[in-house]
């Protein structure tokens, strides 16, 4: 099984308290999904919940839909010495079969820093044209809201010792944590928290709330939307395609939520 979190490295210390010293670094190393023993993907994770993030990654890459379309997700025995617990198979069945075929005839193999889902390699009229809105008629207080960011921060783990990880945080109605993921990569963390989700039967997660660390890509909107969650915040700013795909798509999207105040760039009925 691979190492997870923070690897300690010796360094120079520089200035104020000159002198050699060791520090804990963020772990970062490829992980190969294969899908029904075909190479699919190679991510760059942060090692740890590898299933939860293989699930994540192939839902929101449109080869499966549900937990019943997964059979097994495991380490494959094959991997060398280096490779080993960095290599994964998952066993897709039904009609993802169907798709995962679809999907290796129109895509490159590629190495990719992030699990970062379509990739812009479809538009969002063709999205949504298989995605149905969000649907939510619950609200929540802007206090509430303001409450995340801190809430997520104090449940980064790793974080705290090597200052070098995105997460994410699903939370509840009242803010308590649902799932909390870190990784180097912002969407991966997205995806260890939905594939969780899938391969519990949980989804659509139609009343929680998404929290990110720093900007939401179109990427991360596509995700909540494939998850079903009505809600995502991040500290830091959205691009123009997630605004537009919010928009669409029935999701509140709210940025720069830092202290008391933010933004809310699509669908502010939610928040009283």
């Amino acid at each position: 099984m691979p190492d997870t979190g923070d690897r300690l490295y010796e360094c120079e210390r520089i200035g104020t308290n000159a002198g050699p010293r060791r520090d804990r670094v963020a772990v970062e190393e490829p992980m190969e999904v294969r899908v029904n023993g075909a190479p699919f993907a190679v991510v760059m994770r942060t090692p740890g919940a590898d299933r939860d993030l293989a699930a994540g990654f192939l839902l929101a890459e449109d080869v499966i839909h549900g937990a019943d379309e997964i059979g097994l997700i495991e380490y494959c025995l094959d991997a060398d010495d280096e490779g080993r617990g960095n290599v994964l198979n998952v066993t897709v069945l039904g009609e993802a079969v169907t798709r995962l075929d679809d999907r290796l005839s129109n895509r490159r193999q590629v190495m990719m820093t992030a699990s970062c889902g379509l990739c812009g390699r479809r538009t969002i009229e063709s999205l949504r044209t298989r995605v149905p809105n969000v649907a939510a008629d619950w609200t929540v207080p802007a206090a509430l809201i303001s409450s995340l960011p801190p809430a997520l921060r104090q449940a980064q783990r790793v974080f705290e010792v090597t200052g070098g990880l995105h997460a994410a945080g699903l939370f509840d109605l009242e803010g308590g944590i649902l799932r909390v993921a870190e990784d180097v990569g912002r969407h991966n963390a997205v995806d260890k928290i939905t594939g969780r989700m899938l391969l519990e039967g949980k989804l659509p997660q139609s009343r929680a709330i998404l929290q990110v660390s720093g900007r939401t890509s179109f990427e991360l909107v596509q995700k909540a939307l494939l998850a079903g969650i009505p809600m995502i915040c991040a500290v830091s700013a959205p691009s123009s395609l997630a605004i537009d795909l919010a928009r669409e798509a029935g999701i509140t999207l709210c940025g720069f939520v830092r202290g008391e105040s933010f933004n809310v760039y699509a669908h502010p009925e939610r928040i009283t």
